[in-house]
């Protein structure tokens, strides 16, 4: 898979992230930072255990490395769940719909990068 493959299956803009980074090699390096960061496990024990201002640092964490990325369709979702959770101190029921929808497009990204790496 080339990295512009990878791109569209991760709903990302390719030609958006090459103007910035300029060569698929350093795009790699950087998606492969995506991979082992902890970013998204901190998310999710932080709002398993209610700590509202931990899940907001670690979803907007996520949103500013999908944005510096160009990762269109995560940022799309992270944007949204960060925004629900700014300035918030009470755990809700309508964080659930939105952490899922997180959740689902953020693996799917790790799993294309994880292909990429292959």
């Amino acid at each position: 898979m080339t990295v512009k493959e990878c791109y569209e299956q991760m709903g990302g803009n390719y030609d958006d992230v090459m103007s910035r980074l300029r060569t698929d090699e350093r795009v790699i390096k950087f998606l492969g930072k995506v991979v082992s960061d902890t970013s998204f496990e901190l998310l999710t024990e932080s709002l398993k255990n209610h700590s509202m201002d931990e899940a907001f640092r670690a979803a907007h964490t996520l949103k500013g490395v999908s944005m510096n990325l160009s990762l269109t369709k995560l940022y799309g979702v992270a944007d949204k769940l960060t925004e629900a959770l700014r300035g918030r101190s009470d755990y809700g029921e309508d964080l659930v719909p939105l952490y899922d929808a997180f959740k689902e497009v953020y693996l799917h990204t790790i799993e294309s990068i994880k292909t990429l790496q292959n």
